[in-house]
């Protein structure tokens, strides 16, 4: 017991103490698994063996939580939502029944409440689900239930074509959805966007009659409010205008985006959220609450999410157990088993208020813009041809920084910066570009 709890005190000082001066050291992927040893075998190894692999795990892992780590949706740490994990998994329990977590399932149902009323329903219904891909999954779903609740029993053959709609910026999940449900990935249809990458209604209405033309049914309409690359937000109010006209369920997908609506200054972006069918929002992205912690949210009072997948497991939701058998929300998932993901994000709430949420939420607009306007002051701060890749080799072998890159239309690969995480500081910001400029220099 000494050992194992050795153990756990080393990774958690090594993931977060230790003063790493570099987002992470570069192998190349034979070298690393030398070095690693990955080999599994048939004789366990010693304690002080396995404290090793625990600091090579840590050494060659990327940092995410280094200020300077700017690749992924997600960055930083907060203590008390690590706190809450930790708490997660020695608990080891599964969330799908009140009787065994029923500390969970209480919680869930609290922090479910109070995100569903910052969007600005004062009913409905959710669940925590294992990423915004997944979350967005279930919105779909449950959307074509609605429409065509013959489907669970009939299954496709009950279905005319069907047709979903979403702007030519939305996260690839959509058609991962579409496909996945079998819906097609032809049967979704692009809407344009403008300059800011957000979702043009009027081309989305023409693109509804398209449809309609072509012997499809609309079911389902995908907004964003955060986009994965240019973190655009779509009109919702008129896009709830055509749907409500049409009969449409208006999903959101606000992963990225959602956080906004702790914020007094920016939660403008998010107005008409409230008449939407559902909305996906990651914690774990700009609330720092850590991976995984995703909720879909839907507006529905009549158990939509249940009706949609429940399987009535007879050993697991007996309808004669001695407490109220509304707690067992298990059955609104596709999963069985299901990972405790409220605990993290209600502790760090609980630690740091809606206000503290909120000042996060602003300080990266803070960021955004002291880094648009030092950009803006450098002359030639524009990359073109195979730069972006060959700089980015750069850093990742070097170590100094992580920034992720990409095409878009018509433009060449251009780097994606995020800002989210709260180590990070005007001087991260600077080096960021001065660091861009050293490695490009000879470009």
């Amino acid at each position: 017991m000494v050992h194992t709890t050795q153990c756990c005190i080393l990774m958690g000082c090594l993931c977060l103490f230790y003063p790493w001066s570099q987002v992470c050291e570069w192998r190349e992927p034979e070298e690393l698994a030398a070095l690693l040893d990955l080999e599994l075998r048939e004789n366990g190894e010693p304690q002080h063996q396995l404290l090793q692999r625990i600091r090579d795990v840590a050494k060659y892992s990327v940092k995410t939580n280094h200020p300077r780590f700017f690749n992924q949706l997600f960055a930083g740490v907060d203590y008390h939502a690590l706190t809450g994990r930790f708490l997660t998994e020695a608990l080891n329990t599964s969330q799908y029944t009140y009787e065994v977590a029923p500390v969970f399932v209480l919680m869930e149902d609290e922090v479910l409440s109070k995100l569903r009323s910052l969007v600005g329903w004062a009913e409905g219904d959710g669940i925590f689900c294992p990423g915004g891909t997944m979350s967005n999954m279930y919105a779909m779903n449950v959307a074509r239930y609605r429409a065509f609740p013959e489907v669970k029993l009939k299954g496709m053959w009950s279905l005319p074509r069907l047709a979903v709609f979403t702007s030519q910026q939305s996260h690839y999940s959509v058609m991962k959805a579409a496909a996945f449900q079998g819906i097609g990935t032809e049967n979704v249809f692009k809407v344009k966007v403008d300059d800011r990458g957000c979702m043009i209604p009027e081309d989305l209405g023409e693109t509804i009659e398209l449809a309609k033309s072509q012997g499809a049914v609309p079911f389902f309409v995908h907004a964003t409010s955060g986009t994965t690359v240019q973190g655009a937000f779509d009109p919702l109010e008129p896009i709830a205008d055509i749907c409500d006209r049409q009969g449409l369920w208006m999903h959101v997908d606000a992963a990225w985006g959602g956080s906004v609506l702790f914020s007094k200054e920016h939660k403008h972006l998010m107005r008409g959220v409230e008449r939407a069918d559902s909305v996906t929002w990651n914690p774990h992205k700009m609330m720092l609450t850590g991976l995984q912690c995703s909720a879909i949210l839907l507006k529905d009072t009549t158990h939509l999410l249940k009706h949609c997948h429940s399987a009535d497991a007879k050993y697991l939701f007996q309808q004669d157990k001695f407490y109220d058998t509304s707690l067992d929300t298990g059955d609104k998932s596709i999963q069985c088993g299901r990972k405790v993901d409220c605990l993290k994000l209600w502790l760090m709430w609980k630690a740091v208020g809606s206000k503290g949420l909120e000042e996060r939420v602003d300080r990266a607009f803070t960021h955004t813009r002291y880094l648009v306007e030092e950009m803006k002051r450098r002359e030639g701060f524009e990359l073109i041809g195979k730069v972006a890749p060959v700089i980015k080799e750069r850093m990742m072998k070097q170590g100094t920084m992580m920034l992720g890159y990409q095409p878009q239309g018509g433009r060449v690969n251009f780097f994606r910066m995020i800002v989210i995480s709260p180590q990070l500081s005007h001087q991260d910001m600077t080096f960021c570009l001065n660091e861009i400029e050293r490695l490009g220099n000879d470009l």
